[in-house]
Parts: C-alpha cells; structure tokens; sequence
C-alpha cells in the first residue's frame, strides 16, 4: 500500500502539459477533487496483473519500471503517468515497480474513465502515449499537430482493401491465396444457421492451428478463424479507432459504410500514419495498381514534409526519407508505362540534386534513360512521354533545362551515352561540364543498374589524370561568389535595406560542386555530398573538421530553404531559392555568416588544391 500523504491539491500537477492541457476546466476542476499525493519505499510493488487497477498514476518524483515476462519494457520518471491502460483494460499487462523513492498523484480509476470517454482528445493522447508507437508529444506544437491528426477520419487513413476467402477453404490453400495477394490476413465469408457472418484470418490464427492435432490440410479456415470482429464507421475518427482497439485488445478493425466493408485498418497503419505518412505512402506506392492510386501516394508528399518540417525532424533525415520515397514512386511508375521487355533492357536514373538524396519538395524533373547496346523498343517514345507527363500530374514540374527522358540526348544507347560524355569532357558545348556534373550524381532507380555503373566507370577513365580538367571543372564554385559587402549586411541589417539571398547559388552550389569535382578526382562511387564527404575525409582527401563543417554548413542552407520553400507554398507563391535577410531572426542570421565563412575556407582549400589562381 502507499504511504499517503496528501489529500490536498498543490498547483504543482501538470494541466499545463499533454495530455491535460487538453481537458476542459470542468475536467480539470474534476481532477482536483479527486487526487491524492501518494509515496511508494524504493522496490515496491505498485502494480501486478493479479490485482485490480482502481488507480492511475502520474509521477511527481522518482522512476518506476514496467516488467512483462520478467523484462523492463518502460521507464517511467516525473510527469510521466501510467496505469491508463490497465485501468480502462480491467487488468495490469506487467508489473510496475518503483525503482527508488517515488511521489506521485493517485486518480481514481472512475475519474480517468470518465476523462477517457468525455474527452476524445484527451484519450487520443492518453492511449498514444502508452502504446509506445509514438514519439511523446513534448511541445505544445506538437500536440496540436498530433491532436489534428487523431481527429481525421478513418476513411482517410489507410485502409487496406479487403480481401475474401470462403469459410469453406482448407489452410493449405488460403495460405496459398495469401502468399499470391502478398497478404498476411484474410476476411471470411461464411454462414452459420442460415445466417451470413464475417470473420478474420491471420497469421496468429495460423499459429494456433499448426499446434492443432489436425493437419492443416484438413482444417477449414472457418474452423480457425475470428468471427467476433470490432467495426466502425468510416466517418469515425482515428482516436475512436485506437481507443476500440485498445479496449477490444484487436490489432485490426473493420471499417464498414453502411453495410459495405471498406476494408481493413490495422494498428501499425494507423500508428504510422499519426506518427509520420512515410510509412503509409511506401505502402500506397507498393500496392498501387492503377495511375490514380499511385498519384494519390505521390499528392501525399508535401503533406508529409512539412508534418516532419514542424515536427523538428533534421532535414537531412526528411531529404533521406523523401529521396527513398521518390525513387519507389518513379520506379513503380515506370513499371506502368513502360513494357517489361523495356524496363529490363533499359536504367531509368534520377540525377541532380535528386540522384544525391538532397530534393526535398517537387522542384523539377532530372532523369534519364539509358538503354542496352543494340536493344531497339517500339514502345520508347510513348513511354518515355508517358512517364514525363504523369509525373508533371503527381506534383513534379518539368525540368527548365529539359534535362528529362523525353529529350534525347538524354535517352540513348549506352554507346551514345559514352559519346556524349566525352563531348561534355573535351567537346566546345559551353553546358559541357554541367551536363557531366548532373549526370556524375545519377542514381539508378529501376532496370539494369550495370548500365549506369559501366557509363560511370566509362567517365571515370575518360578524366583520369587529366589535372586541367578537373581545375576546369572545379572553378565553377566561384561562378556565384558572394560581394565583400554580404558580411557587413548579415552582421546588421540596416533600416530600409532588405537583401535577398539566393540559398543555392551562395549557398548549397559552391559546397555541393566543390565536393563533386574532388568525388571524380578520387573515383568515388558515393553520390550524396554528406557520403561524399565522409569518404573523403576518412580517405584523408580533406580535412575531418572542414568536412564536419560542410557537412553542418550544408544541411543548415538546406533547412532554411526548406522552410522558405514551405511558407512560399503556403501563400501560393512559386518556389525559388531566394530569401529576404530580414526574414531571417538573429540566430539564423548569425549561422548564416557561420556558414559562408566555411564556404569561404572551402572555396579557398579548393584554389590551392586545384592551383585557380595560378
């Protein structure tokens, strides 16, 4: 039993952080009334599934563990409530144990059952926090961007299309079906007394038969399978949903419209959506089976950067989740509008800032077909067209320098690639170099990844040894060098006088090509910069603190054009690479100048390696 201490309310109980800040007064005046100040002696037993749960707590001081099956499975320390789920289950999943000196408020279970079901955000919160699936809700950013999500409704989560089998099937052969769809559980349709009635199939159903001492070849899936199943409506919101699962202990819901089954939303699905849409649009794009379904996915990707934008994500974990998501769409893509035959005998590659993982929102397009020696395709015009102009519809503009696979210069033979490239290497063509630079950052997204390997290694050849070329190529980092009078504007902002910055040309150009032009020196396979930079740095190419500070430097330009990019989004306005000084606040200004400093210091190591000045 608790010592217990208090019956009296300190004002020290955090209504001002989630998930109470989320009740209404009359709940808070509620909670009041109701709490006691309670302590538990380090190692007590607060909690075992053999008693009942009468009581939720929220700690003031001290830690409890949570042990399941003799392992800790949380950690619990001030501010931090638990018993939630027990309370509103009827019963402790594990054992909760004070792990020192512990003080805490004690609810009463009535009153956190009365808070859970009058307030359906408060229990979104509640059971998100306790399901583990989700990061904790710290900020009160956060827990509005969280609540909006927990309040859409079921239909526009992802809900898995339903998939049927008759009741009357033996195992051996639904398992068969299922392997065929790539699914791991099945609805059943099946009749009893006369009467139509729906059930579930899942792997844990399977488990339990296989223990069975009938073979499953003999087992009928509706001997095995749930019929008790927890439906909602499709206009439920996602908090219902979670709360019914919960209080159910079901992985999986049915969502009905009417009497129609929509499908099937499960708990992973609904958690990764509330969590971050990556997972769902990588599962949209996977099971796309017609041009709107994928377009649906690939609509989906502003939404989910800026969600991970204002959630606090570091962009260079947003440009490499975007960049992975990108490629499943355009790869899947291409298996849709061109035949077999083609996507087998040809590489499809992005390039660009693309290639190199670092577009985070839909800027242009900068791809490419290379195609087998020998291999002629009916089908390559339209399919290419096809390909260009369904991505214009999902949110990709064309490229300006028509750098695309309709032109082609950039769908050819493996052999006329190879040409070209030693005309951008030796030829007159003042967009030579650039053409070689996009092309050196291509990235292999779907067909026969040798090709692009073999035009690569073909171009690494071609410029071996070949110094002045790569002095040639690496001058172009001073193309856009930044006016001595940057460093006196950025330090103060003077009354009246607003410049504009451009984040690529000062910005993200002179770092990301200076790093290229020493990748094709050193033959580097990486394609990224920060991957660039790291090989070269730990090959001892460039210093471990200059590649740091690049790196840091990078991916500080990045986030402010990012978030440029997203409030020009939101005012409806074209993205571009400009940004007003003012717009910026003092500590940006200052990381800013940090950062063209190293800019500076790079752009220098790169006069001296590469001999410019001379």
């Amino acid at each position: 039993m608790p010592d217990h201490l208090s019956d009296h309310f300190s004002e020290d109980f955090p209504f001002h952080a989630p998930p109470f800040d989320a009740l209404s007064p009359e709940q808070q005046a509620l909670v009041r009334g109701s709490l006691r100040r309670v302590s538990f002696p380090k190692d007590a037993v607060i909690l075992t599934p053999d008693a009942d749960p009468l009581h939720v707590y929220v700690l003031i001081k001290g830690h409890v563990q949570q042990l399941e099956a003799g392992e800790v499975v949380a950690v619990y320390g001030p501010a931090d409530f638990f018993a939630f789920r027990a309370v509103m289950a009827g019963r402790a999943s594990g054992v909760l144990q004070a792990l020192d000196e512990v003080e805490a408020w004690q609810m009463p279970g009535t009153t956190a059952r009365a808070l859970i079901s009058g307030n359906a955000l408060f229990s979104a919160l509640v059971f998100a926090d306790l399901s583990r699936r989700l990061s904790a809700v710290a900020e009160s950013r956060k827990s509005r961007e969280f609540l909006s999500l927990m309040m859409v409704q079921v239909r526009d989560a992802y809900i898995r299309k339903p998939f049927f089998v008759d009741g009357s099937l033996d195992l051996v052969s639904v398992c068969r079906l299922l392997k065929a769809q790539g699914l791991g559980n099945a609805l059943v349709r099946d009749t009893q007394d006369g009467v139509e009635r729906i059930g579930m199939f899942t792997t844990t159903d399977l488990r339990d038969a296989l223990l069975r001492d009938v073979p499953p070849a003999q087992l009928t899936v509706r001997d095995v399978a749930q019929f008790t199943l927890v439906s909602l409506s499709a206009d439920a919101e996602l908090s219902e949903a979670l709360l019914a699962m919960i209080r159910h202990r079901v992985h999986r819901v049915l969502v009905r419209e009417g009497d129609e089954i929509l499908g099937v939303l499960s708990q992973l699905d609904l958690m990764s959506f509330v969590s971050n849409h990556s997972h769902l649009i990588a599962l949209q794009v996977e099971q796309a089976s017609t041009f709107e379904e994928l377009q649906r996915a690939a609509l989906q990707m502003d939404s989910l950067i800026a969600l991970l934008h204002s959630g606090g994500a570091r962009v260079e974990l947003i440009a490499s989740l975007v960049s992975e998501l990108h490629q499943q769409i355009f790869a899947r893509l291409w298996s849709f509008v061109a035949p077999a035959e083609l996507v087998a005998n040809s590489c499809l590659i992005v390039m660009g800032s693309e290639g190199r993982g670092e577009q985070i929102l839909k800027t242009d397009q900068d791809n490419a077909l290379l195609l087998r020696d020998g291999y002629v395709c009916g089908e390559l015009d339209r399919s290419v067209q096809r390909f260009n102009q369904a991505l214009i519809t999902f949110g990709y503009p064309p490229c300006p320098g028509n750098i695309m696979v309709t032109n082609p210069l950039w769908c050819q033979a493996l052999t006329g690639f190879k040409d070209s490239i030693r005309q951008w290497l030796y030829g007159a063509d003042a967009d030579g170099p650039m053409n070689l630079a996009i092309f050196m950052d291509a990235r292999a997204v779907a067909g026969d990844a040798s090709l692009l390997r073999q035009a690569r290694d073909y171009a690494h050849s071609s410029m071996a040894g070949s110094d002045a070329f790569f002095a040639r190529f690496a001058a172009a980092v001073d193309q856009f060098s930044a006016p001595g009078g940057w460093w006196t504007r950025l330090a103060s902002l003077r009354a009246g006088d607003d410049p504009v910055f451009d984040l690529k040309k000062l910005g993200t150009f002179p770092i990301v090509h200076g790093v290229r032009a020493l990748a094709l020196e050193h033959r580097l396979d990486e394609v990224g910069t920060t991957a660039r930079l790291r090989t070269l740095a730990s090959r001892q190419h460039i210093a471990q603190d200059l590649a740091r500070d690049l790196t840091e430097a990078l991916h500080f330009v990045m986030g402010l054009k990012l978030k440029n990019n997203l409030h020009q989004k939101q005012l409806g306005q074209p993205l571009d690479n400009l940004t007003q000084l003012s717009s910026l606040g003092t500590l940006d200004r200052d990381l800013l100048k940090d950062s063209l400093a190293i800019i500076k210091r790079f752009r220098l190591f790169l006069r001296l390696h590469y001999k410019l000045d001379a």
